[in-house]
């Protein structure tokens, strides 16, 4: 039977519908997806592929970390991490905040620590030889003193080595010039002289250190200025003879310096001879007390620096 080349090629309708079947039995046993969902992936590719050929960011691909996040963190949206991009292990940090960087110094501190080096601290002695255990550094800071702590300071000046040196002096000098005639010439004089000025010292210092300050609640010690030009440091010594701290702190009246030395210039009354029992010699005596006083001031007020302009001695030996 001659068959035409166009009815070879024709499809007949049950090799059509085999070709259905197949096709559908291959789709429901395989599981794939369907061709739409294919077609769509395939799709999304295309653009992914062109852009990452081209060097372009690929949309939607995962950004890199830029910064570690240590164990335990919390980093609000918007904070700043520390330099390094790592934050210490359990710290949290709030939405907003940038931590404030630490400033190893500041200028208040540079400064004070400036004052400190620059001050330099008294001695217990003056050369070594002249007592100065009442004399406090400049800005250190000294608990109140106690009724046993003014006996204490008055019974070291009273009865240290060195306080005989200047009885050794005022006696010599009252001796030379005659100032109590009643009491000789010679060294049986001069003894007298010595014992009578070793026992106004001796007074003067319970009167000015202990008895008065007891009661006016008064601080003995000479609190070094320290700082400022010549004149102003010396107006600041010669001044606390009339000025002087309570034991709270403040500026008062010296009532020890100058009530003192009034009583212990009239109790020296009742030993000098009768002649010299006046009032004229009582108020010499007096000034003479307070003048000496007012310059001890001074020499304690610029003994530092001479100590450390001299000896270069910086170390403290304390205050009492």
């Amino acid at each position: 039977m001659k068959i035409s080349f166009f009815e070879f090629c024709r499809p007949s309708a049950a090799s059509i519908a085999g070709v259905l079947f197949l096709t559908a039995a291959s789709v429901l046993t395989s599981g794939s997806r369907p061709v739409q969902a294919q077609d769509a992936v395939f799709a999304q590719a295309i653009p992914v592929q062109a852009a990452t050929a081209e060097g372009s960011a690929v949309p939607d691909a995962p950004k890199p970390q830029a910064q570690t996040e240590a164990q335990g963190q919390t980093i609000g949206q918007g904070q700043a991490t520390p330099q390094g991009g790592a934050v210490p292990q359990g710290q949290t940090q709030g939405a907003g905040q940038t931590p404030a960087p630490t400033q190893p110094t500041t200028q208040q501190g540079q400064t004070q620590s400036s004052q400190q080096d620059d001050r330099h601290p008294q001695t217990n002695r003056i050369l070594d030889i002249i007592p100065n255990f009442r004399a406090v550094t400049t800005d250190e800071k000294l608990p109140p003193m106690s009724v046993r702590d003014k006996f204490m300071g008055a019974t070291e000046d009273s009865f240290d080595y060195s306080a005989i040196f200047i009885p050794l002096i005022l006696a010599g000098y009252s001796d030379e010039t005659k100032a109590t005639p009643e009491f000789g010439d010679g060294w049986p004089a001069y003894a007298r002289y010595f014992w009578h000025t070793a026992v106004d010292q001796t007074s003067e210092n319970y009167w000015v250190e202990f008895i008065v300050p007891s009661i006016t609640h008064e601080d003995t010690r000479y609190y070094t200025l320290g700082r400022g030009g010549f004149l102003k440091r010396a107006g600041y010594a010669l001044s606390r003879a009339v000025v002087t701290r309570n034991d709270a702190g403040k500026d008062v009246f010296n009532f020890s310096e100058v009530v003192g030395a009034g009583a212990a210039s009239g109790v020296s009354s009742i030993y000098y001879p009768t002649r010299e029992r006046s009032l004229g010699n009582t108020g010499l005596e007096w000034g003479l007390d307070v003048a000496i006083d007012s310059m001890s001031f001074v020499v304690k007020e610029f003994w530092p620096d001479v100590n450390h302009a001299l000896f270069h001695k910086g170390q403290s030996q304390g205050s009492h």
